[in-house]
């Protein structure tokens, strides 16, 4: 910013007036006589001696911007806003709690798998269905049948919990999407616990009515119905906890849908067949899949006084069997999520 212009004057005076500020003495080897040619040369040495220099005689002086008690402007004081410090700027905010974070991916998963699944569903109900048809031929005796109907229920709940839930999970690391519930503010058990129980509730309709028509192709009563209320939940997060940890810790979508497949035909064979017609290397294996205490429950249920005490405990060695299951699955999903 260059100098103002020095204002004309008649000799010595100054046009601001005796008290003005500018009415200063001459700079030394300035001339008092106000000889045109030194009077330029002044004013030429003036400009070029360096812009850094404040002008000589500001129009009108700036007042110091009040500072508050820190230091800083004083508007600080009237918004306290400004004042916060870099670390309270950029504070993330809390993670969301595991039932309000649990219900929203459960919506999220409910609304995006309504189109896609319910034919998948139709398909594992028209499967149990016609296995308990297949069967009505060859199972004679009233133990039998009743195995044979809570088995071919519970395998709906195998078909999605284990065979599409082991698909689902196994693309979905395969193509990138476990990086877009990385980023969300949601613990993983949420994410693991929403999308399964998005995933068993598909399975309500096709049991309810497998079980209905097996209870009328086989002459089974209908009284204790009411028991799919507890085997389908608990059958359902322990199959769901294995078919994600095995679609998360598959290296490839291709083997995700081959350990589901597997899961669900070793739940076909060992839950739909009588147990007593079994060898016993078969029987310990079927001990160890999670929805065989699910189908006992069911299949003690159908009695004519049925031990409730039994059936009371499978349905908690199933409800142990699916936390232990549901924290593989969720420890699996942190291992795949940071790799």
């Amino acid at each position: 910013m260059s100098a103002p212009p020095a204002p004309a004057t008649g000799g010595g005076a100054s046009a601001y007036g005796p008290d003005h500020p500018c009415d200063t003495a001459p700079p030394p080897g300035a001339h008092a006589g106000g000889d045109p040619a030194h009077a330029g040369a002044a004013s030429t040495d003036a400009t070029t001696a360096g812009a850094d220099r404040a002008p000589a005689h500001p129009a009108r002086p700036t007042a110091a911007p009040e500072t508050g008690a820190g230091g800083g402007p004083a508007r600080d004081r009237e918004h306290p806003s400004a004042a916060r410090s870099g670390r309270d700027a950029v504070a993330l905010a809390p993670r969301a709690r595991l039932l309000p974070a649990l219900g929203a991916v459960y919506r999220a998963q409910l609304s995006r798998a309504r189109v896609a699944r319910i034919p998948l569903l139709f398909v594992a109900t028209f499967q149990s269905v016609g296995i308990m048809i297949l069967m009505r031929g060859v199972v004679d005796d009233a133990s039998g049948a009743r195995a044979v109907v809570a088995g071919s229920s519970v395998l709906v709940v195998a078909f999605v919990a284990l065979n599409l839930l082991a698909q689902y999970f196994g693309q979905l690391r395969a193509a990138g999407g476990l990086d877009h519930y990385a980023t969300l503010p949601v613990p993983p058990a949420a994410v693991v616990l929403g999308t399964a129980a998005a995933y068993a509730s598909f399975t309500v309709p096709g049991t309810v009515v497998t079980a209905v028509v097996g209870c009328g192709l086989f002459q089974l009563p209908l009284a204790h119905l009411w028991v799919l209320v507890a085997v389908i939940p608990l059958a359902g997060a322990a199959l769901s906890g294995l078919g994600a940890a095995l679609g998360l810790l598959a290296p490839r979508p291709e083997l995700a849908t081959l350990l589901g497949q597997l899961g669900m035909s070793a739940a076909l064979l060992l839950g739909v067949l009588p147990a007593g017609r079994m060898p016993e290397p078969i029987l310990f294996v079927r001990d160890l899949l999670p929805s065989t205490y699910g189908v006992e429950a069911f299949v003690r249920a159908f009695g004519a006084r049925p031990d409730w005490p039994a059936v009371g405990l499978d349905l908690a060695v199933c409800a142990a069997v699916g936390v232990v299951s549901l924290a593989a699955a969720t420890w699996a999903y942190r291992r795949a999520a940071v790799r």
